[in-house]
């Protein structure tokens, strides 16, 4: 129970960093954000839980094709919240991801990799 309290604090007190430093800038707090620091956490909690070698690479393969169809929400938010404000741009966001994801999938599906 200690060590999953120490993950959440862990991982939280990042989210906290990242949040806190993009107040103070917009471009070193997007940086933060973009960094793949909750993947490299989840790496190392899946290691130091002595998770297979194959589980550990495996997370980080899907991981990779899981956050390309993401990218376009990035572009899109904030020219949607120009225009509609923030709780329905970020809604139409959303849903633009599982559009993506949806598409991105069926079009890798054809290359033999499997995401759904």
């Amino acid at each position: 129970m200690t060590w999953l309290i120490t993950k959440y604090l862990i991982t939280a007190a990042m989210v906290v960093l990242i949040s806190e430093a993009a107040k103070r800038s917009d471009k070193f707090g997007s940086l933060l954000a973009a960094l793949p620091l909750v993947t490299l956490l989840t790496l190392i909690w899946l290691h130091v839980e002595q998770q297979s070698s194959s589980k550990i690479a495996n997370h980080a393969w899907y991981t990779f094709w899981y956050v390309i169809p993401t990218l376009p929400m990035f572009l899109a938010f904030p020219w949607l919240m120009a225009r509609f404000g923030f709780w329905l741009s970020l809604i139409i966001a959303c849903l633009l991801t599982i559009f993506c994801f949806v598409g991105f999938a069926l079009l890798v599906k054809r290359f033999g990799i499997e995401l759904l």
